[in-house]
């Protein structure tokens, strides 16, 4: 297709000649004044047009000559209109005739204090009601499962469960470990100073059992998949894959986000059991090979320290912090824009969002309890 070209030449007498050919059109690629203010500020004597080559024009051409006229009235320059078409000639003729009335335009007007206030809380209420329509939506979907009336692919699901499990049994290894031998390394040096270093295994299975396990591992999980969650379904967004299970009648939100979360919550419990044993063990490692307790009392002191309720309690927010980081993951990944770069915003989004969900989740429960003196 034919683009909208312009050339400039300058005569021996110092008129300028600018050169317009091809469509110039709305549809079409209309060149920038800037090229024609350069050469203005060259200061010619006058300027001229050559639209020989000029195949249609509309009201695109108009815009760029009315342009091009008011930088030569700035720089008292003459325009020569008589190469342009008598069309274009008598339009300008027109546009010029009848001047600009005073205040048409509308000037940009800060407005006041309290408006800007209230713009910003209605701003700021939008993305709690897209959250919480989206809990809405999800609350609807797993009474469906319990019904056994969700549309989902079991071979996704088994998928899922692999990904979200034993896929992320290395980065959970490594996390408790170190986790387990830091806690068992600060407690060290304290307890030390009063003699009381067999306490490490008490300060190191208390903590791993009741929060650390379940805290360390939720917030692994939501850099890891939480995010993979949002770019994956972003990415979907995107290519317009979404919307094509709607044009089949099929949830999203039962097809994609249903077995998401079943996954992540049935693996949190048993990645909280495995990250709480091997904190202890890394504590152990402190313990036995710095402290040079005997193993087998260390192995008996943090048993009568952990008992089952704690073991339950951390599980049981294990299972909680999998679906917020299930819930965070897969809304940023629905609420992705279109665009590539939105899905880099929406797997950051969602471990952020994971992130502030578990923290305060953790404070909330502490709270909790403690009321209950559990």
């Amino acid at each position: 297709m034919a683009q909208a070209e312009i050339s400039s030449n300058r005569l021996t007498d110092g008129t300028l000649v600018l050169r317009l050919s091809g469509p110039w059109q709305l549809r079409s690629d209309i060149p920038s004044v800037a090229a024609v203010q350069r050469e203005l500020e060259r200061a010619p004597q006058r300027v001229t047009f050559d639209t020989a080559g000029l195949t249609a024009w509309d009201s695109g051409l108009l815009t760029f000559l009315i342009k091009v006229s008011e930088l030569c009235q700035q720089r008292q320059i003459t325009a020569d209109r008589e190469g342009l078409p008598t069309g274009v000639r008598r339009l300008l003729a027109l546009a010029e005739a009848v001047p600009e009335r005073k205040g048409a335009r509308q000037e940009a007007v800060a407005p006041p204090w309290l408006v800007r206030v209230g713009m910003a809380v209605i701003d700021a209420r939008q993305p709690a009601l897209d959250m919480f329509s989206f809990i809405g939506q999800i609350t609807v979907s797993v009474g469906k499962l319990a019904r056994g009336q969700a549309r989902y692919r079991t071979q996704d699901l088994m998928l899922l469960i692999q990904q979200a499990g034993a896929q992320a049994l290395g980065i959970i290894t490594l996390i408790s470990v170190l986790v387990g031998m830091i806690f068992a390394f600060v407690g060290a040096v304290q307890l030390e100073q009063f003699g009381a270093a067999i306490y490490v295994a008490d300060l190191v299975g208390i903590a791993m059992v009741r929060e650390m396990g379940a805290m360390m591992t939720a917030i692994v999980m939501a850099g890891r998949t939480g995010a993979a969650f949002a770019a994956q379904l972003g990415s979907m967004k995107v290519n317009q894959e979404i919307d094509a299970l709607k044009t089949m009648g099929i949830s999203e939100l039962e097809f994609l986000v249903l077995p998401r979360m079943i996954a992540l919550c049935l693996m949190m419990p048993l990645l909280c059991l495995y990250a709480d044993v091997l904190g202890m063990l890394g504590g152990a490692v402190v313990g036995v090979g710095m402290l040079k307790l005997p193993a087998l009392v260390y192995y008996h002191e943090t048993a009568r320290a952990v008992h089952v309720s704690d073991l339950i309690g951390g599980v049981f927010k294990a299972s909680v912090y999998g679906v917020l980081v299930a819930v965070s993951g897969c809304m940023r990944g629905m609420q992705c824009g279109n665009s590539s770069s939105a899905v880099g915003e929406a797997a950051t989004s969602a471990v952020v969002t994971g992130i502030v969900f578990i923290i305060s989740a953790c404070g909330i429960f502490s709270v909790i309890f403690y009321v209950l003196g559990w």
